[in-house]
């Protein structure tokens, strides 16, 4: 925490931001840049989104409660959420066709993370209620993301100029809280990944 005081104190570095660590880890950063004087967090970067909720256990609430603007990363869970990925894709070979992308065949970590069956059950009902307010699974992902408390601007990883007018465009989505609880409800708990 000196060091990154010392960023901000010399001019090299206007504001400082955490990612991916437990909340204790960064309720303990943030305790001893308090009490040394030091510059504080003022964003966590964190593993976040429909699919991927566990920060919402105990991270979220300790950012919301000490001003620190969430800044997701994998608001689209690595592609997962934007509904081009089916269950049954991951059982067909090599020479079968698929709806898939690339990156979803070859995305090993990424099935480790999202292919729950619930997952899988998330994203129906994603694109159900996308399809029903004619906007795309992604756009539905991020205007979630965009209603949660704390959340500032999450971090999307565009390849194509659509997606980044998409992305864009997803700033204008507004969810009823029917919508929302309809998204929320399915989610089944995942193991904690990413921390160290």
């Amino acid at each position: 925490m000196e060091a990154l005081n010392d960023l901000v104190r010399s001019g090299k570095v206007r504001y400082i931001g955490a990612s991916s660590m437990y909340a204790w880890q960064f309720a303990k950063a943030q305790y001893i840049a308090e009490k040394n004087g030091w510059t504080k967090f003022i964003s966590m970067q964190n593993h976040y989104n429909l699919v991927y909720r566990e920060e919402e256990r105990e991270m979220n609430p300790l950012c919301i409660d000490r001003g620190v603007g969430l800044i997701p990363c994998s608001p689209l869970a690595r592609g997962f959420l934007t509904g081009n990925r089916s269950k049954a894709d991951l059982y067909k070979e090599n020479n079968e066709t698929t709806s898939a992308t690339k990156r979803a065949q070859t995305d090993a970590f990424g099935h480790q993370l999202y292919y729950a069956d619930s997952d899988f059950e998330i994203v129906e009902r994603l694109k159900t209620i996308a399809e029903k307010k004619q906007v795309k699974p992604a756009q539905l992902a991020l205007a979630w993301i965009l209603s949660k408390p704390g959340v500032c601007a999450p971090i999307i990883g565009a390849s194509k100029m659509y997606q980044l007018e998409e992305a864009v465009a997803a700033t204008s989505v507004k969810l009823s809280d029917d919508e929302i609880k309809s998204l929320e409800e399915l989610y089944q708990p995942h193991r904690v990944l990413g921390h160290q």
